[in-house]
């Protein structure tokens, strides 16, 4: 493990950067970003534009270690390069900030009100290519639809498992149990998967280090006692729908929360706008996360 960038994330100031849509969700990234579906033809085409567009992002004088703690990079992405350098190594060798990796393979289909991950076919061996990529530490995803005791459990119980084999390869994981943000029980289910992971946090060795990557909760300041736990390197937010403005002021209510926003960093930002354009707008948005991360 890299302690520079362990100190960083643990003790630094400003977000994590969710740079990780992948498989089905990146016609929609690259839609929202303006490149229509006839602009590729294959797969390959598809990735080529969205690691441009992500390139982009990363090479902008916005895009920097005052506002941005770390990165999350989807796989194709960490396996590509930046100006001759490997996406990970151009991230923290250039702009001071962290790669992280997304390793989940999407959500299984719903059971007990919940969705949790499908399994990870070839883990080891990704686990082994991301250390060699100089990645720091990784994320994955479940989610949370109803607030129902059985389902959570199962979240929590299949996230922990996987974090302590991912741990084993000195990576830091990033558990995201994603509670969706439209539920009418939404605040029970934060208590039901808070306690979940209290247990859970209680169990690991003394050594196990974790992230924990959770929806803005109902009530302000919820996840304090988990922020202050030792085995917790950081509590990151993620917005789950939210506009930027909308996250931003709920994020700015709990005091030692940090953003890791995907579609509310690069909200407005567009192929067509000019380097100016796309800077100045990216400039305002990680200034704004920025700002709400420090409250």
């Amino acid at each position: 493990m890299n302690t520079k960038q362990l100190d960083r994330i643990h003790t630094g100031k400003g977000f994590i950067a969710a740079l990780d849509q992948s498989g089905g969700s990146t016609p929609k990234a690259l839609l929202q970003y303006g490149i229509q579906e006839d602009r590729y033809s294959n797969e390959e085409e598809m990735f080529e534009l969205v690691h441009e567009m992500r390139t982009r992002i990363i090479k902008s004088p916005a895009f920097n270690s005052r506002h941005i703690l770390g990165a999350i990079l989807f796989e194709n992405t960490m396996d590509r390069s930046i100006d001759g350098q490997f996406t990970a190594d151009y991230l923290w060798e250039q702009k001071g900030i962290v790669p992280f990796l997304k390793i989940d393979q999407g959500l299984a289909e719903p059971e007990n009100g919940v969705q949790l991950m499908k399994p990870i076919p070839g883990l080891d061996e990704l686990l082994k290519r991301a250390v060699q990529k100089n990645i720091f530490g990784t994320k994955m995803r479940s989610l949370i639809k109803e607030a129902n005791p059985a389902g959570i459990q199962k979240v929590v119980e299949q996230q922990f498992a996987v974090a302590k084999q991912i741990a084993a390869y000195g990576l830091v994981p990033i558990i995201e149990p994603e509670v969706d943000i439209h539920m009418a029980d939404k605040g029970q289910a934060e208590r039901l998967l808070k306690q979940e992971i209290s247990t859970r946090l209680s169990a690991l060795g003394k050594d196990v280090k974790v992230m924990l990557k959770l929806s803005i909760p109902t009530e302000d300041n919820f996840y304090s006692d988990l922020i202050q736990d030792p085995h917790v390197v950081r509590v990151v937010a993620l917005s789950g729908g939210y506009t930027q403005a909308e996250a931003n002021d709920k994020l700015a209510h709990n005091h030692g929360l940090i953003a890791s926003f995907s579609r509310a960093l690069s909200q407005g930002l567009s192929d067509q706008q000019t380097d100016e354009e796309f800077n100045a707008l990216l400039a305002q948005s990680t200034e704004a996360i920025y700002e709400a991360s420090i409250t």
